[in-house]
């Protein structure tokens, strides 16, 4: 059994005026504020793992917690929009031993979590356990 927190990334805009590769689609300046506000609660939740999706909107999400933590941002595909929940619990299991945040996409969390909240910025703190996600609280998005 294993503990993880999954995050949605921060805010990013709106996808349909954003004219270019979605992949390289940045936070806003909410998102940005976001972004530092949860670093701390990475930081309060003794996170050792930083796991991200490689769109920027998922990187720069942890960007300040990475800096905070003293931790690099550990790019995986597993976690890219359309990743499949059987991909990401195969990483989690890779991962066991520390406390990860990854950072992903609304389908991905849903996938794992079912109809659960999951709105830009918000997090689950879960535990892994027999290839399972049993989410134990959710942190609501910062403001």
């Amino acid at each position: 059994m294993m503990r993880a927190v999954l995050v949605r990334h921060a805010r990013a805009g709106d996808r349909a005026e954003w004219a270019g590769d979605d992949r390289l689609r940045p936070l806003d300046t909410k998102g940005h504020r976001q972004s530092m506000l949860i670093a701390a609660t990475l930081a309060e939740l003794g996170v050792t793992r930083l796991v991200s999706s490689p769109y920027l909107r998922c990187v720069q999400t942890l960007e300040p917690a990475a800096k905070c933590l003293g931790l690099e941002i550990e790019g995986r595909d597993e976690l890219a929009e359309g990743g499949a929940a059987a991909d990401v619990l195969a990483l989690l299991d890779e991962l066991a031993g520390s406390l990860p945040a990854l950072c992903t996409h609304g389908d991905v969390l849903e996938a794992l979590l079912g109809d659960r909240p999951c709105k830009k910025g918000s997090s689950w703190v879960v535990t892994v356990a027999g290839g399972r996600v049993r989410p134990e609280r959710y942190l609501a998005p910062p403001a």
